[in-house]
């Protein structure tokens, strides 16, 4: 937990780095883990022991760049819910592949947003119908995000107005022939899913995402998933 809280102070009191920090990057041992996405103006953090499988915590919202400082906005937060909606800043450098704090942490890029089909934030909005029609659904203040690098991925719901916290997931994932794969890491609600492959179909309908197939309980899924920056939220 130590380690933990010091990652969150430090991903939110960064300064002074020049390169792109799209896609995913790693941190700490394998009893204490976080990996981080970052996709366009939007990232997640994960945190998760992977030796006994078990979930700690996740954060994320929205960031940027400002003045050399990493400035961002929890959306969610299970660790800390009184930073959501508050902006905190913070001094960091990249070099090569390495993100270094002032304090001496380390993290290491995992990918760089590729080579995956799907890079980017995406929020559910619609499912398809028996008769072929999409029922659509207009995300708000709750909100069913995917989060994507080019090899890792998180979803998280939750309702940043209330604060409230539905669940989270996340791991690796493939797109190869129109199959998207993902292989479980963390899963805040059963973690005896971690471990399990999924195998998906996925295509592109007028830039949204159709996702079809069975979600970890084996129930028939057919949604429809649309980039954050296209619906402006």
């Amino acid at each position: 937990m130590k380690n933990l809280i010091l990652f969150l102070i430090l991903l939110s009191s960064v300064s002074g780095y020049s390169q792109d920090l799209t896609g995913a990057w790693q941190s700490g041992p394998d009893e204490n883990r976080s990996v981080m996405i970052v996709a366009g103006k939007f990232f997640s953090v994960a945190v998760y022991n992977v030796k006994d499988k078990t979930y700690t915590g996740t954060y994320g919202g929205t960031w940027r760049l400002e003045k050399g400082q990493f400035v961002e906005v929890h959306e969610f937060n299970t660790i800390k819910p009184e930073l959501i909606g508050t902006e905190q800043r913070t001094p960091v450098k990249t070099q090569k592949d390495k993100l270094s704090v002032k304090d001496g942490a380390e993290f290491s890029r995992i990918d760089n947003g590729t080579p995956g089909s799907l890079s980017g934030a995406w929020l559910i909005t619609g499912r398809m119908g028996e008769d072929g029609t999409i029922q659509k659904r207009i995300p708000g203040a709750r909100k069913t995000m995917k989060i994507l690098s080019g090899t890792h991925f998180q979803w998280i719901a939750y309702n940043n107005e209330t604060k409230e916290f539905f669940g989270t997931g996340g791991g690796t994932y493939t797109t190869v022939d129109g199959k998207y794969t993902e292989t479980i890491e963390v899963f805040s609600r059963d973690n005896s899913r971690v471990g399990a492959k999924l195998e998906f179909d996925f295509s592109f309908l007028d830039g949204d995402w159709r996702h079809r197939g069975k979600s970890s309980k084996g129930e028939p899924i057919d949604e429809i998933w649309s980039k954050r920056e296209k619906i402006g939220l």
